[in-house]
């Protein structure tokens, strides 16, 4: 089984809180990117044999900048290299630009069927401070536009935002969840290094709710999504039963994925061994790989068990489902001290039944503090 992530990186603009690999670009030479991604493919199936496809993701930078046509080439190779599992999942990043909402139909027909708009904000105010390129007026319609065109449609949120109360929250969340998706991302805003908030909360000109209000945030949507049949199955992803992302549990699960693209990661078993894969995070040096190497990777690692279980630990507990210990490549008890392991479920941060281990809804919102108390190195591998 494998799943597949292709990276598109290039974006109209540059969103002052964002830390993905994403890159402005005055014009790009599409062909030679589609075939630079085709070629990857290629590759990979000499690596990793018929295998059965799981899934494909598309994300960035801005993917749906691609040409329909691309997206179709790109997933026509990858259901011929690999064997299409029933219902293939194939979701695609989208802006609410109305540049982009034409090619939903083209989109549709090239075989994307999950669609995952990047809103953040339904209010002009605020997507202003964003830094994004829409309006609410374009979000909501391009909301709207996809519900009637794709069966799966997910839309991102950020909340915890400069000035943002909790009863302008619950009135955002509460307009959100009449538009009927069955899926909502709801991050709250952290302050990442390079960014240009970084910049301006470093100068104290970005100020952020106090981590009283940031936990009264976070509690008040957890209540408002159980409240409408949307959990949270992930720390900030939500979902209706059956229509959670099932890429982004590929990951969260630790099962095998092959990233192609600027800055893709991959995690892939080959021969009962675990590797971890990054492919070279500048599109100029990736395309430029590609033609001088045959290949996009900056490195390909065998991970040791004890970095399978760092990993395993980091994202199995961001999750609502249990990690089955198992299945761990060293036993949970000789990787995590006994003493840590009993204080967080004794908190009420952890359950662990000698065989079963989850994080709790208290233990997901403060998980960072989780893992630094459960285990200390406890980094993930990059």
């Amino acid at each position: 089984m494998i799943s597949l992530y292709i990276h598109w990186p290039f974006c109209l603009s540059k969103c002052p809180y964002c830390d993905f690999n994403s890159h402005v670009r005055r014009s790009i030479d599409e062909d030679a990117w589609k075939n630079a991604l085709l070629g990857e493919l290629k590759r990979l199936s000499t690596i990793l044999g018929k295998r059965t496809l799981k899934s494909i993701f598309f994300g960035g930078g801005t993917p749906s900048l691609m040409s329909p046509q691309t997206v179709a080439a790109l997933i026509d190779e990858a259901t011929t290299l690999w064997q299409p599992e029933a219902h293939l999942e194939i979701s695609l990043e989208a802006n609410p630009n109305s540049v982009e909402v034409e090619k939903f139909l083209a989109l549709k027909k090239a075989g994307v069927n999950r669609l995952s708009l990047g809103v953040q904000a339904l209010n002009d105010t605020d997507l202003k401070a964003l830094g994004r390129q829409h309006s609410a007026n374009e979000a909501i319609k391009a909301i709207e536009i996809a519900r009637s065109t794709f069966d799966r449609v997910s839309f991102d949120l950020i909340y915890a935002r400069t000035s943002q109360t909790i009863s302008a929250w619950k009135t955002e969340l509460t307009q959100a969840l009449k538009f009927g998706t069955d899926h909502l991302s709801l991050y709250q805003l952290t302050i990442e290094p390079g960014t240009a908030f970084a910049t301006l909360f470093a100068r104290g000109e970005l100020p952020l709710p106090h981590d009283d209000l940031s936990a009264d945030l976070f509690e008040l949507t957890q209540s408002m999504m159980i409240d409408h049949g949307m959990p949270a199955y992930e720390i900030s992803n939500h979902a209706k039963p059956g229509s959670e992302c099932r890429h982004n549990l590929v990951y969260w699960r630790y099962q095998d994925y092959a990233g192609v693209g600027p800055g893709a990661h991959g995690r892939l078993t080959i021969d009962g061994k675990k590797y971890a894969t990054r492919q070279k995070k500048s599109p100029e040096a990736w395309l430029q790989s590609i033609k001088d190497h045959g290949t996009g990777d900056d490195e390909v690692v065998e991970l040791t068990a004890t970095e399978q279980m760092r990993e395993i630990l980091m994202m199995g507990l961001r999750t609502d489902e249990p990690i089955d210990c198992q299945a761990l490549p060293i036993p949970l008890t000789d990787f995590v001290q006994r003493p840590p392991l009993e204080k967080l479920t004794t908190a009420g941060y952890l359950t662990f039944d000698g065989r079963f281990l989850s994080s709790t809804t208290d233990g997901r919102q403060r998980l960072n503090a989780v893992l630094e108390c459960l285990y200390p190195d406890l980094i993930p591998f990059s």
